[in-house]
């Protein structure tokens, strides 16, 4: 079922004020999926609807621009840079010097004056500290004091922004991925080195994530992010990475957030999440907790891996992620996977905003 949440659309009528996508909606009642499988209320996730719950806003039609959303506009209508709902437009319509409302359009841009980076980025930031301050929404509890990049059409940057506050306007946020992992043998099979997220994290506490992961802030590149990342999470060495870790392409999704995201159920979020792959040994040093996002990393054999993935257990972006790297090595493929086409097609969305 959640597997055809694409096939969904948003209502034209009644607030947006959580997930509209009937399936999903199901699976959210309980805060988050793996509490639904645990629950018994369902069987064990399959592929396609793993995916689903990372690439959960519907595709492009004509209901879904039809639908209470708002398209967030540069200030010269040329971009839309995300979609925003309708209790943020609300919280915007007094902002005059700011921002441009049109209803009969959908639309909110950002005022013409801003017509340069350094104003853009100010204002921004600076009515995301008010919202802040003022408790406006829940998710700025999680401010991050670390700027994301928002982009305009030919991947010029448009403005810097509040990791935190993104998905109050649907940004497209960036991040990096690793996946470490022993390759098959005669005796043993294809193994990986998965982490759980600490107990205490706002985002999915204790959930199962990639060997490595982190969102890409502004000024630093993918493959910094990466050594950064790897360094401060898994107490990998930096030459281990410059040296080994493979870059492997890309995945991209349209999140719906819920709570367990951190903050409202509702926002918007798409994603780009670099992917790479590190192939170790035995011998090569295992991964540690170093900064206390993760609480301990296991070395599974690539079935215990499915049965996690299946259980729910994995957080959403990452079970996405993870599913990506078992179709690249061979474990998911036409033969074994009725679905195979749809998923592969679904990791690698194509956005309708402009990216970097």
């Amino acid at each position: 079922m959640l597997g055809h949440a694409a096939k969904f659309h948003f209502r034209a009528g009644g607030y947006f004020s959580c997930v509209l996508i009937f399936a999903l909606s199901m699976a959210w009642v309980f805060g988050d999926p793996a509490s639904l499988y645990k629950s018994r209320l369902m069987p064990k996730l399959s592929n396609l609807e793993l995916i689903a719950l990372a690439d959960s806003f519907p595709y492009p039609t004509a209901s879904v621009y039809k639908s209470r959303l708002y398209q967030f506009k540069s200030h010269d209508l040329k971009a839309t840079l995300g979609y925003i709902l309708p209790s943020v437009v609300d919280n915007l319509r007094d902002l005059k010097q700011s921002f441009v409302v049109s209803d009969a359009e959908q639309r909110v841009s950002i005022a013409p004056e801003f017509d340069t980076v350094e104003k853009r980025s100010k204002m921004m930031n600076d009515l995301a500290l008010k919202w802040r301050i003022e408790k406006k929404f829940k998710v700025l509890e999680g401010w991050r004091s670390e700027l994301y990049p928002i982009y305009y059409p030919s991947s010029e940057l448009y403005f810097t922004f509040e990791r935190s506050a993104c998905p109050i306007f649907g940004f497209v946020t960036y991040g990096v991925h690793m996946t470490a992992y022993i390759p098959a043998s005669d005796t043993r099979p294809l193994r990986i080195w998965v982490p759980r997220r600490s107990p205490t994290k706002s985002t999915y506490p204790s959930m199962l994530d990639n060997t490595v992961a982190g969102g890409i802030g502004y000024p630093y590149g993918v493959f910094d992010t990466l050594i950064k990342e790897c360094g401060e999470e898994a107490g990998y060495d930096s030459e281990l990475i410059k040296e080994n870790a493979k870059s492997v392409g890309n995945v991209s999704y349209y999140y719906i957030r819920t709570s367990s995201a951190g903050g409202e159920s509702g926002f918007l979020q798409p994603e780009v999440q670099y992917c790479y792959d590190l192939e170790v040994t035995e011998d090569t040093p295992a991964p540690k907790p170093v900064d206390g996002e993760a609480e301990d990393f296991y070395m599974w054999a690539v079935e215990k891996v499915k049965d996690e993935l299946a259980a729910g257990n994995y957080k959403p972006n990452t079970a996405l992620v993870t599913i990506d790297f078992l179709v690249r090595h061979g474990v998911i493929t036409p033969e074994n996977e009725p679905n195979y086409l749809e998923i592969t097609s679904r990791m690698h969305r194509n956005l309708e905003h402009p990216l970097r």
